[in-house]
């Protein structure tokens, strides 16, 4: 799969907002055949730094993705709104899946 995690630095007075300026896009990606998982969580350190996980099931379902009407909008309308350019991480892992934290088990 191709697992991606980006830090998007949004600007003060959005940051509140984010979660309805990235939902159009948010849905229609996770809409996508080849999205595993598409999940914003917000900074506990810094309110105005948003992080996506995102996950592709592969290649072409990557290339399917920043192809996609969705992506050139977002990438055409969300940066108004930040306060720099989102930092990535992009790799190729093999699975499609999430594997289970064993050192952090809870039993029954």
């Amino acid at each position: 799969m191709i697992f991606i995690t980006a830090k998007f630095p949004v600007k003060p007075d959005h940051a509140d907002e984010w979660p309805d300026l990235s939902r159009a896009f948010t849905e229609a990606t996770r809409a996508e055949e080849g999205c595993l998982w598409f999940d914003w969580s917000r900074s506990l350190d810094d309110p105005t730094v948003y992080v996506l996980v995102e996950a592709f099931r592969d290649d072409a379902a990557g290339a399917a993705h920043v192809q996609s009407d969705h992506f050139r909008t977002a990438t055409a309308e969300l940066p108004r709104y930040l306060a720099g350019t989102p930092d990535i991480v992009n790799a190729n892992v093999p699975g499609t899946e999430w594997s289970q934290l064993g050192e952090m088990a809870v039993s029954d």
